[in-house]
């Protein structure tokens, strides 16, 4: 007649066992801990040995009553550690059965180290800023650090927004470095040129020169872009914004809002390189 029911697993079940080089001694030590004797089963010279009487057991230790000699045969067989070689039925593994780290959900992956990330990494540490007002700039062609004050994101709080307005990260990698910064002189006074520098620990990394534009209306203006890609320690190297402005007399002044587009910075790890 059919079987009814659930069809039994078939599977081979062995006990892990243990041989021992022996030599005049009563000491040895067990590959896995027992909690006592009665859980080996010990041979010498193919005769099984009476726990408690021939010896005892406990941990990892193994202790005989009368010593071996280095002829002896021994070995023992751990009744309590039974090998299964049967395979889980399929789809019977699920995230509970898992003893994996991390977040256990749709948007992440089980890694070779057993913990659980999101696809593709994170692109941080991240910040972006921009300003809250004007910054007066100075004279023709001095290079004037861009105040950077209003952090719109900062994900690890890498970014000084009222002191050095620089960005230190605390993860190392190579980063990608963006953003823009405006400048704009009043009236009729001309501005023949501008620069953007990123200085890495102090020095000048990159420089980026920038169009002109001119609005004879009101001002002449200028914006320029920069997007570059930095190699950080994750420590102590630091990154910071800095322009340089040539224009003929007047007043000028570093954007916080141009034309309704604001001077910002910001910069994101990259992930994969």
């Amino acid at each position: 007649m059919p079987f009814i029911g659930n069809q039994p697993a078939l599977s081979y079940t062995s006990f892990a066992k243990q041989d021992f080089t022996t030599s005049a001694t009563t000491s040895y030590t067990l590959d896995h801990p027992v909690t006592n004797e009665n859980e080996i089963a010990l041979f010498i010279n193919f005769v099984r040995q009476e726990p408690t009487t021939a010896y005892t057991a406990t941990n990892t230790t193994l202790t005989l009553t009368s010593a071996t000699s280095a002829s002896d045969d021994m070995y023992c067989v751990f009744l309590g550690k039974a090998i299964q070689t049967v395979n889980p039925p399929s789809g019977s593994v699920g995230l509970s059965q898992l003893s994996a780290t991390g977040t256990k959900d749709a948007t992440t992956f089980l890694r070779g180290d057993n913990t659980f990330a999101v696809a593709g990494g994170a692109n941080t540490p991240s910040f972006y800023t921009s300003m809250s007002a004007n910054q007066s700039y100075g004279s023709s062609g001095s290079i004037v650090k861009v105040q950077f004050d209003t952090e719109l994101w900062d994900t690890n709080s890498d970014y000084d927004n009222s002191t050095n307005y620089r960005f230190t990260p605390s993860v190392a990698g190579k980063y990608f470095v963006h953003g823009c910064v405006y400048v704009a002189t009043f009236v009729t006074d001309s501005i023949a040129g501008q620069s953007v520098y990123i200085r890495k620990n102090g020095s000048n990394y990159q420089g980026v020169t920038g169009p002109i534009a001119y609005n004879s209306n009101e001002f002449n203006a200028v914006g320029t872009p920069f997007g570059i890609a930095v190699d950080m320690n994750g420590s102590t190297d630091y990154i910071e914004c800095y322009t340089q402005v040539t224009f003929s007399s007047g007043t000028c002044n570093i954007q916080y809002e141009s034309n309704g587009t604001p001077s910002f910075f910001g910069a994101y790890k990259l992930i994969g390189v």
